[in-house]
């Protein structure tokens, strides 16, 4: 065993130590210094030998080694995901407008712009602008005439980017033609003669205006004889005879009536006559007055 060689080497220090006690002449060592460096001696071999054997590997070459495997996560590539390509649908650039009633295109949006042409059923036109208000829009006349018109979009159906049009400004509105104020008026026509006690001739009067009449004046002229007469009246009057006697407040429009003279006190048969017959619209002859003159002999 390894451990004798160092046991010997003990006992040989020991009888060494021994023998220089005996030896004569020599100073004796202390004997508790001897013991204390011969047990630091044996300490120290002792402890050199403990390191070696710690140093020293044991090796199992009977046994099977044992290898741990630690497995990495597996990889996954990843698959790509087909994006359906999308459809595109052709976009118009140009605004366009049909209508499902015929409708008119004038110069201007509103009716009291002139007409100058139609959209009609089927047809389609480019539009080009708007109204500010977006009810009439402003397209290629369909019909000729005027290159553009204004067309209203109550039966319209717009497609294209009609939303980004611009808005125009409408062109100023037409300026009414002034109504004529109505003007009255009537014919005169001579009706006969009649007499009771004394003679007058009768005129037939016909409003022919859109405005009544409510009074009257009369002037007739014997041109013969030089003799005249003339009345003045509130409504109008007719003489039957002797035994009838017909008025009248107020002659309206598109109505007749037999208006008799003032009277001649001698037959005025066979002389050339001449009246004067004036109709005002208001009474005691104001207002509008209109006067007819007639030339007749009974």
């Amino acid at each position: 065993m390894i451990h004798k060689p160092r046991f010997y080497i003990f006992i040989a220090v020991l009888l060494s130590a021994t023998a220089a006690c005996s030896v004569p002449g020599i100073a004796t060592p202390d004997p508790g210094s001897i013991s204390t460096a011969a047990a630091q001696t044996v300490i120290a071999g002792l402890t050199q030998n403990a390191l070696l054997e710690t140093l020293t590997p044991t090796l199992d070459i009977t046994a099977t080694p044992t290898f741990t495997f630690t497995p990495e996560p597996p990889t996954f590539t990843p698959t790509a995901t087909q994006t359906p390509l999308p459809i595109f649908t052709p976009t118009s650039t140009v605004a366009t407008i049909s209508v499902s009633v015929p409708t008119n295109c004038r110069v201007g949006p509103g009716r009291v712009y002139d007409r100058v042409g139609a959209l009609l059923v089927g047809q389609t036109a480019e539009v080009y602008g708007r109204d500010p208000t977006n009810n009439y829009w402003y397209i290629r006349n369909p019909g000729g005439g005027a290159q553009f018109c204004w067309v209203w979009g109550e039966y319209a159906t717009l497609a294209g980017p009609y939303l980004v049009l611009p808005v125009f400004t409408p062109p100023p509105t037409p300026t009414p033609t002034a109504t004529p104020t109505p003007s009255p008026d009537f014919t005169a026509k001579f009706a006969g003669l009649d007499s009771c006690s004394g003679w007058w001739v009768d005129i037939k009067l016909k409003n022919t205006g859109p405005i009544s009449f409510r009074s009257v004046k009369i002037k007739i002229r014997d041109t013969v004889t030089d003799v005249e007469a003339a009345a003045l009246a509130d409504g109008f009057t007719d003489l039957d005879g002797c035994l009838k006697t017909t008025t009248k407040d107020v002659l309206n429009a598109g109505g007749t009536f037999n208006l008799s003279s003032p009277m001649f006190a001698y037959n005025p048969s066979g002389n050339r006559l001449r009246v004067d017959v004036t109709l005002c619209t208001n009474l005691s002859q104001k207002g509008i007055c209109i006067t007819k003159r007639i030339n007749f002999t009974p």
